[in-house]
């Protein structure tokens, strides 16, 4: 999407909800075309010969597929606990927070969502994340840091861009994801493991064969290199397009991209690690705080969109 050209936040979603849907179909390409090129392998190595069309292919395929969607079930169902503990995030009362509060009552009314539950992260550090697996279950949480700098304004921009990835139901998106791209990593490593315990007696057995053996082993080589590579470049991808569309959703709730605007320079500028936050779980703030990415940082492997092009486009929202 241009971000020179005027545009509407129902617009924008539209076209990252579409961007998004095309990595995960790209994802799962990935996936069961490694699952594929293993039992490919596997049968061309037990047969000794090369076959067009691998029923053992086939069935790994779909173990993959059935190990990522029963694994991506168990992470929904502890994943959002386990983030909340690792971050050292606290429950607040309105008491305790009352502008806070009162932000997140509006912007819930707003997005037409439940209202979630308020957390506080103590540390100085400028952030913000949420995380839910499903409708009414959903967890906004603040640094104390935060709280402390940023105006109303800016912090309803914030508010509403955590409140839009509970709405978007970012949290189940990126748990799929980032399970499959761990299942193709595993088994990949697997693999590359497979292959060096067994090079002595599998190249001693193919100076008896022709040379299809060696064919099998460096195809499958390029896979289990190559495929995890590509699975992590598609995750970042879906990460950056979900960020895009939570800026673009927040305009739609608060109907006043400034707030997001200045709060973004503030927090682009004022970003950093604090203990509770890795690199498993940078993805999930509102600017990373563990790596800072612009447009000259390498843009494949990274979490977040450069701030200054979210920033433009949110501009062109309300422009």
């Amino acid at each position: 999407m241009s971000t020179t050209a005027t545009t509407d936040f129902v617009a924008a979603q539209k076209v990252n909800r579409r961007n998004t849907l095309v990595l995960l179909v790209v994802l799962t390409g990935v996936a069961a075309l490694t699952g594929y090129m293993i039992g490919w392998a596997l049968e061309t190595e037990a047969t000794d010969s090369v076959p067009l069309l691998s029923a053992a292919g086939v069935v790994i395929a779909l173990v993959m597929t059935a190990a990522s969607v029963v694994w991506s079930l168990v992470s929904l169902a502890v994943g959002d606990r386990l983030v909340l503990r690792m971050a050292e995030a606290k429950p607040i009362t309105k008491a305790d927070a009352p502008q806070l509060y009162n932000v997140v009552e509006e912007i819930s009314i707003a997005a037409g969502q439940p209202m979630p539950k308020v957390m506080v992260l103590e540390t100085d550090a400028l952030n913000a994340f949420a995380t839910g697996n499903r409708v009414g279950n959903g967890t906004i949480a603040v640094t104390r840091g935060l709280l402390d700098t940023l105006n109303r304004d800016e912090l309803q921009g914030v508010v509403a861009h955590e409140m839009a990835h509970l709405a978007n139901l970012d949290t189940r998106y990126m748990v799929v994801v980032g399970v499959t791209v761990g299942l193709i990593a595993l088994v990949c490593d697997m693999l590359l493991r497979t292959m060096a315990w067994g090079g002595s007696g599998r190249s001693s057995s193919n100076k008896k064969g022709s040379g299809g053996g060696g064919l099998v082993i460096f195809l499958l080589l390029i896979v289990a290199v190559l495929a995890p590579l590509a699975a992590k470049a598609v995750q970042m991808a879906v990460s950056r397009q979900r960020e895009y569309l939570a800026d673009a959703t927040s305009v739609q709730f608060t109907r006043n991209p400034n707030g997001l605007i200045s709060a973004l320079g503030t927090l682009a500028d004022k970003a950093a690690p604090f203990p509770g936050v890795s690199r498993a779980t940078q993805h999930l703030f509102i600017v990373n705080p563990v790596q800072t990415f612009t447009k000259k940082s390498s843009a494949l492997m990274a979490t977040h969109p450069d701030t200054a092009d979210r920033i433009a486009r949110l501009r062109n929202l309300g422009g």
